[in-house]
């Protein structure tokens, strides 16, 4: 340590530049801890939030923590109920999920600006923007809420709620993976005579259905996460069994169907991996090959 001292203070007085940068980054990355720090104290003075009930809750959360890995009477629990809600729960969410992909798909070339660039298209790219902003702007739950006033309790109001949120999110992001792609390919179909619809397909699509998968699969296992919530405002699934459970201190019901769930998503995670590394990644084929020798 001692030999490195003589190194470092030539360093400095070779490059007092680089030097000079790291302290204004370290200076800089305390401010912002201070920052932080000051926002935590204030938010807690404003709010009248007392240190002593964060330490309880802190308690209380353990004691709850404790409660869900003691599971009593395990052999009596209704498997079979859970296993449904669980099912029904799996089925909002492909039903959901795979009608907003059909439905944002086609919305999100009307909302891409390399699609309706004309003067006359442009103010509708603008529109469905507007429009997507507005569906992805309002959680998935209160969306659930209003569905369950419309048109009753049950799994169809939970199907109708992740349409209504995917829609604004998955027609975002699948504009957005639309506007990134090369924009050669469509200038040359364009050069041999093709149509505005034949770009979108062969020039656009092509290039970004990648993303189209990668956005969709992963749609899947975060609805299959956030659909749980669904049952809590009465539009059917697991969320019952949260709700039901937790009202009655069954933290180890909770538990076990935490865990079922994180399972079905750790699944997911690995269909959907093999999915993308077949239809992404794919295989090398050859454009021509000589033909063999008799």
């Amino acid at each position: 340590m001692i030999a490195l001292a003589p190194d470092i203070s030539r360093l400095k007085q070779q490059h007092p530049e680089l030097f000079a940068a790291q302290n204004r980054y370290l200076r800089r990355i305390a401010l912002i801890a201070l920052a932080v720090l000051l926002y935590y104290v204030f938010f807690f003075e404003y709010f009248g939030i007392e240190w002593s009930r964060l330490l309880i809750g802190c308690q209380q959360l353990g004691r709850y923590f404790l409660r869900m890995f003691v599971w009593q009477d395990f052999a009596n629990w209704p498997f079979g109920y859970y296993l449904s809600q669980i099912g029904i729960t799996l089925a909002i969410v492909f039903a959901g999920t795979l009608t907003a992909t059909l439905l944002a798909l086609p919305i999100s070339f009307l909302a891409a600006r390399n699609v309706m660039h004309g003067s006359i298209t442009r103010p509708i790219s603008l529109l469905m923007r507007r429009v997507l902003d507005v569906l992805r702007g309002i959680d998935m739950a209160i969306w659930g809420l209003i569905f369950v006033r419309a048109v009753g309790m049950g799994p169809l109001a939970g199907v109708l709620a992740i349409v209504m949120q995917d829609i604004g999110l998955l027609g975002k992001l699948y504009a957005e993976g639309h506007e990134a792609v090369e924009r050669s390919p469509s200038r040359g179909l364009g050069a041999v005579g093709a149509n505005s619809l034949q770009k979108h397909r062969f020039g656009i699509f092509t290039q970004s259905f990648p993303t189209f998968l990668a956005l969709s699969l992963y749609q899947i296992e975060s609805n299959t996460r956030s659909a749980a919530v669904l049952g809590f405002v009465g539009a059917g699934g697991v969320g019952l069994v949260y709700a039901e459970n937790m009202r009655l201190w069954n933290w180890d019901v909770v538990m076990f169907i935490t865990l079922i769930l994180a399972a079905i998503v750790m699944m997911m995670d690995v269909i959907s991996s093999r999915l993308r590394k077949r239809y992404i990644s794919g295989k090398a084929v050859p454009l021509w090959q000589p033909a063999g020798r008799d």
